[in-house]
């Protein structure tokens, strides 16, 4: 293994002036840098993570907390967590990920332990338990979701209140006036989980200024809950023209229901879905949907916190606005002129 003496060596500078280099913590000539930087590459030299993190007090860490939860859709959220650790690499950082439901736990051991230097936080809930850790802590962290309170918080998130409102929008344009919600599984709500709540409450707002009825029913997902789900709303609103699906594993039974119960999509009735758009264009029907932004998501957190960790960032509100794609699963209303 390549020390770095034999960088210095090669690169004909002493081993403090490499050191330097790599640390940046003292200004060294453009020239000395760029000579020190082309011996380290030619030679394959990689600094010890822990004498580095000995000298720069860094562990060059950063902790992504992600729950991985069986009521979640996880390919959304390994997707998040992929875009997080690629963007972290970018800036000379590794990610410890972390998927235990501990909670607050979590949250004492890395600020206690100096595992990491920064934390992201995933599955965030509008009260969520972790917070006032976070605000007690001088460890940056910036949380992908929207809790109730933001105050001394980062957050990166979609704006889910705007999406639920374009939903709905799409939905009276084409003369729908009995919409169903389909959501994700009752634990989700019952947690409180900021954007499944914050989704349902932009669409019922939207709904209401536009003179829709809106049904919501949670769903586990699968072919027998969906089932239920459906046979519930039909007999409640038999009426009901448009759907709204935020749950990835209801998709697919509820198209294959409509189809058993002779409804055409998107002659009979109309589907919107809030999913990636993976699952949008494989489904038995292309879905209009508005796509979760997984990879901006994690960079845009990364970048956020990158900031912080250098002194120059702030708690901001960062809220992307959602994208509504028409494709073959909506049209209009049956008695829609």
């Amino acid at each position: 293994m390549v020390t770095l003496a034999e960088v210095a060596q090669h690169a004909g500078v002493s081993a403090s002036t490499v050191s330097y280099v790599l640390s940046g913590k003292r200004s060294i000539s453009a020239t000395t840098r760029q000579r020190v930087e082309r011996s380290i590459q030619e030679l394959g030299y990689h600094p010890n993570a822990g004498a580095r993190a000995l000298a720069s007090n860094r562990s060059n860490i950063i902790a992504l907390m992600v729950p991985l939860r069986t009521d979640m859709y996880v390919p959304v959220m390994m997707e998040i967590a992929i875009a997080v650790a690629t963007s972290a690499r970018t800036h000379g950082y590794d990610v410890l990920l972390l998927t235990g439901e501990e909670g607050p736990d979590a949250v004492r051991r890395v600020t206690g332990s100096g595992l990491a230097d920064a934390m992201i936080l995933m599955d965030v809930e509008l009260d969520d338990e972790r917070l006032p850790l976070l605000r007690a802590t001088d460890q940056p962290s910036v949380l992908i979701g929207l809790p109730a309170d933001t105050t001394g918080l980062t957050c990166v998130d979609l704006d889910f209140g705007a999406t639920g409102a374009l939903c709905a929008e799409h939905l009276a344009l084409l003369g729908h006036r009995d919409i169903a919600v389909i959501g994700e599984a009752p634990a989700v709500y019952e947690r409180h989980t900021g954007f499944a709540e914050r989704t349902l409450d932009g669409l019922r707002a939207r709904a209401r200024e536009l003179g829709l009825r809106v049904l919501h029913r949670p769903c586990e997902g699968g072919y027998d809950a969906m089932a239920l789900t459906l046979a519930r709303i039909f007999d409640e609103r038999p009426g009901t023209t448009g759907f709204v699906v935020q749950n990835e594993s209801a998709v697919e039974p509820l198209l294959a229901l409509l189809r058993q119960k002779g409804r055409a999509v998107p002659e009979d009735v109309s589907v919107i879905a809030i999913c990636p758009d993976q699952v949008a264009t494989q489904a038995s029907v292309r879905l209009t949907s508005v796509a979760i932004p997984a990879q901006d998501m994690g960079r845009h957190a990364v970048e956020h916190l990158i900031a912080k960790l250098e002194g120059r960032g702030k708690d901001e509100l960062v809220l992307l606005a959602p994208e509504l794609t028409v494709r073959a699963s909506t049209g209009l209303a049956p008695s829609a002129p």
